[in-house]
């Protein structure tokens, strides 16, 4: 291996070393929620600890691509890690439950810039050609953290404390810090700037934060035809009208409009919209399933979500190798997008055989085509544009994504309380809405892969 592969090893290992807090972040905090609650009080407020990490990370993610662009990727990369690091710690220093949702919020912050930043510095380690088989990697790490992520939060909140969910991130983080300062390229080469697009900036934050809050209290804190949800919904309108006429006029607009023409980039976020609210379809309601079917406990519920993550981290590396050798890739989202879509159907067709073993199976067809979109589309609109513009781009992929889980999380969630009831008394009730919601969600899965279809094929740069 040469001195330069060594280095690129070393400087990937770093970043996925920077992803990984924020990755195992909620899958751990999920199981410390009531002990949180217990201990700080306010357990009416503590699904604000989850909101105000996901609207912060959310609205602020292309904010971070744009400002990676301007300053350098790895720059902005090491700042979003400091960033969420510190509000690592003063989560699990809060003595009240206002002071972890304010910290949470922070953490947020960061977290937006890391997912989106690490991918985007991949692009700086390695030419497209052999993205493919990197992200696989990627994939494959947020596998194995899915896993292991609510073992590890029911480990430390038994046997530590709940505070250790957010310490943890401290030595992985600083780690990575270290690392990235003497291995990552700065990332993004100087060019003329206009000034930042601060309104623009500000009008998207806004009218994304109304549009996940609706998302997230419509039908569960609030009625969805309360007056907190219809006034969120006019200031979404309201604030999405002014964006649009402000990018259309800024020098340098935080979302440029053209940007988002590009064929590749505006069918990969359809896709990645569409395929993401599918996925929650899964992640979401299947553990409800086996828990109230099969009688799994909830920890038994999250293993048997493992043939997904096998299936997902097996067709990732595959089609990663097969990218790298062949430099052709839109066959790999179009096969991904129908596996998804035959195993929504066989989910909704099994639900009534309350089977493990059935479930399992479809579970492992959900997670070899899911394996095969994500990070493939990544590489698709990563190859597509200037390198100037690699972190804006790769921003917009992420900031779809993230709209279309809370999307696709909120209208499923509707959809399966409107067919089991918000209390549901017996499992049948339960079957009937995870069988429903999967009938709803394999045409999301359709859609994207008919938006696929479109997606140009562009050879991949070896440089």
């Amino acid at each position: 291996m040469t001195a330069q592969s060594n280095r690129i090893t070393v400087a990937f290992g770093a970043l996925i070393l920077a992803m990984l807090p924020a990755v195992l972040d909620q899958t751990i905090l999920a199981t410390a929620l009531p002990t949180v609650a217990r201990d700080l009080g306010g357990l009416g407020d503590v699904s604000w600890v989850v909101s105000a990490y996901v609207v912060s990370a959310t609205a602020l993610t292309p904010l971070w691509g744009k400002l990676a662009d301007r300053h350098g990727h790895r720059r902005l990369l090491q700042i979003a890690l400091a960033v969420f690091l510190a509000g690592s710690a003063l989560s699990g220093l809060a003595t009240s439950i206002t002071q972890l949702i304010v910290f949470r919020a922070a953490q947020g912050v960061g977290a937006g810039g890391l997912m989106t930043l690490a991918m985007t510095a991949v692009g700086d380690l390695v030419a497209p050609r052999e993205r493919g088989r990197y992200q696989g990697y990627i994939a494959m790490a947020f596998a194995g953290a899915t896993v292991v992520g609510p073992l590890i939060g029911g480990l430390l909140v038994d046997h530590v404390s709940w505070r250790w969910v957010f310490y943890v991130n401290l030595p992985l983080g600083l780690a990575a810090l270290t690392v990235l300062s003497a291995t990552l390229p700065h990332g993004a080469p100087e060019r003329p700037r206009a000034r930042l697009d601060v309104l623009g900036a500000t009008l998207l934050a806004g009218a994304t934060g109304a549009l996940l809050l609706v998302c997230l209290w419509g039908g569960s804190r609030y009625a969805w035809d309360s007056g907190q949800i219809l006034g969120l919904a006019a200031a979404m309108l309201g604030l999405g009208v002014g964006l649009v006429a402000r990018e259309r006029r800024a020098e340098d607009p935080v979302v440029p409009v053209a940007l988002l023409r590009t064929p590749a980039i505006g069918i990969a976020s359809a896709a990645l919209f569409l395929g993401t609210a599918s996925l929650f379809a899964v992640t979401v309601f299947v553990p409800v399933f086996l828990q109230a079917a099969t009688g799994a406990s909830p920890t038994g519920a999250g293993l048997l979500m493992i043939p997904m993550m096998a299936g997902i981290t097996v067709s990732t590396t595959l089609a990663g190798r097969a990218i790298s050798r062949t430099g052709r890739y839109k066959r790999y989202p179009l096969a991904g997008l129908a596996l998804m879509a035959a195993a929504l159907g066989l989910l909704a067709v099994v639900a009534g055989a309350r089977s493990p073993l059935a479930t399992g199976a479809a579970l492992v067809v959900f997670g070899a085509g899911f394996g095969m979109v994500t990070q493939v589309l990544v590489v698709a609109v990563q190859n597509a544009v200037d390198r100037r513009e690699l972190g804006t781009a790769t921003a917009a992929t992420g900031f779809f994504r993230a709209l279309g889980g809370a999307v696709g999380a909120a209208v499923l969630g509707a959809v399966f309380v409107g067919r089991a009831g918000v209390h549901p008394a017996d499992v049948g009730a339960i079957t009937d809405g995870v069988r429903t919601v999967m009938v709803v969600a394999l045409p999301l899965a359709v859609l994207a892969l008919l938006a696929v279809t479109r997606l140009p094929e562009l050879p991949l740069r070896t440089r």
